[in-house]
This record gives C-alpha cells, structure tokens and sequence, in this order.
C-alpha cells in the first residue's frame, strides 16, 4: 500500500485490471489495498479502515454482494463502488439496493473512475462533519435520527441503512411537496440514471413499510412525475 491520501480497498479479481486501477489510484495519491478475492476482502476490511471501496461483482471465493452485505452490517457509510459487466443489469440493482453507493460499468476510463471516487470522498467528508450535531425528525409518531440512522416509535425501532436514511432526511426536509424522479435522484444519489431510477422504487417501498403503522404518513406515487411525502414534520 502506497500513498499519503486516503486508504481505497480494492477488490478485482482480474490481475491486469488490478494492477492497472491500483497504479492509477496510487499515481493520484490515494492509498490502496487490494486483494482479488471476496474472502481476502472481509478479512481486509475487519482489519483496517478504509474511506472508500471498489467491489468486483464476480469474485472467487465470496462475491462482491456478500461483500457489501459484510461491510454493511459494520459501516454504513463508507461509499461503496460496483464495478459491473455492461450486460449485468440485475446486478447493477441489486448493488444499490444492498447499500452500494453507486456503480461503474467496464470498460471505463480512469477519469471516470477518479471523479466517481472524488464525488463520494467528498460526500464522506460533508457527512462525518454532519455528524458532529444531532440530527432529529419528529416524524408522526416516529423519531428519525439521521447520524444514527435509526427510526424509532414507541413500540419499534429500526436501523436504517446509510441510502435509505438520506432518502428519508430528503423527504423529511422537502415534506408535502410535489418531487420529480430526477431531483430525488440527483439529490440523493447524485444522479439521474435509469438503474438508479429503478432502485429508487425499491427504497420508497422499504420505506413505506417501515413508516407504514402511522396513517398520517404517506408517500404518494405521483404518476409520470414523482412523489410527494406527506407527513407531519417537526425538526429538533
């Protein structure tokens, strides 16, 4: 590992393609750890910490989904790339709605690559500061706290991955207004793309249930123009 910039897990089972992104990364200051094996990478992750990670979908051993499912259920803020095949669509989805932040599609540039990763630095940064206050939502009957992302209620409380709580602070702080498709996911991804439009719907439903005992909360499906969260909404 190479490198005084932050630490980047590397996980790319192709030989080549490894050394290629990792050359180019450290070349660009940042640190990086790379393995070519699921297996290799959840023992890399328990062991150190690391500000950004890039998973292979296909890997020997564990692939890249159970990865992220590890890596989840111990961080969920640390950004996490797919790296996907062009023809894998399902698993671009499925990448999203597991907690991934984004993904890149081989082939790709590396001046994609580097501006991707720059972006969600970047948002990691804005987000570690964010933490330093309290960030509640008195949201009808249910307390959202966002740098904890837990929902709670009288009788319930649920943990939140990182994408679903910034979903839900976004609807919290647009409450009762009309919200294209494109804004939610330029806002909360960073992005209007078509398989990011897809796991949005995924998020809304997950939503809905968790906030489904309290009738006074709606998340309405506007057709052909997006949605509006309608709730009694009160920031402390």
């Amino acid at each position: 590992m190479n490198g005084k910039g932050e630490k980047i897990l590397l996980v790319e089972d192709d030989q080549t393609l490894n050394f290629i992104i990792r050359d180019n990364l450290e070349q660009n200051g940042y640190q990086i750890h790379s393995v070519t094996d699921g297996e290799s990478a959840i023992k890399a992750f328990a062991n150190d910490k690391f500000e950004l990670c890039l998973l292979d979908v296909m890997l020997p051993k564990v692939d890249g989904f159970t990865v992220a499912k590890t890596i989840r259920q111990t961080d969920d803020h640390v950004p996490i790339i797919f790296l996907t095949a062009r023809s894998m669509t399902e698993d671009k989805i499925n990448g999203l709605t597991l907690g991934a932040d984004d993904y890149i599609t081989k082939p790709f540039s590396m001046e994609e690559l580097l501006l991707k990763i720059k972006i969600f630095l970047k948002r990691s940064r804005l987000h570690t500061k964010t933490d330093e206050e309290t960030v509640l939502y008195k949201v009808g009957k249910f307390s959202f706290y966002f740098d904890s992302l837990t929902l709670e209620s009288d009788d319930s409380k649920k943990t939140l991955t990182y994408k679903e709580a910034e979903l839900l602070k976004f609807f919290c702080e647009n409450a009762n207004k009309v919200l294209s498709r494109s804004e939610i996911l330029k806002n909360v991804w960073g992005s209007d793309d078509y398989y990011l439009g897809r796991s949005l719907d995924v998020f809304i439903s997950r939503l809905r249930k968790y906030l489904g005992d309290d009738e006074s909360i709606k998340i309405l499906n506007l057709h052909g123009i997006g949605f509006r969260f309608n709730a009694p909404i009160e920031r402390k």
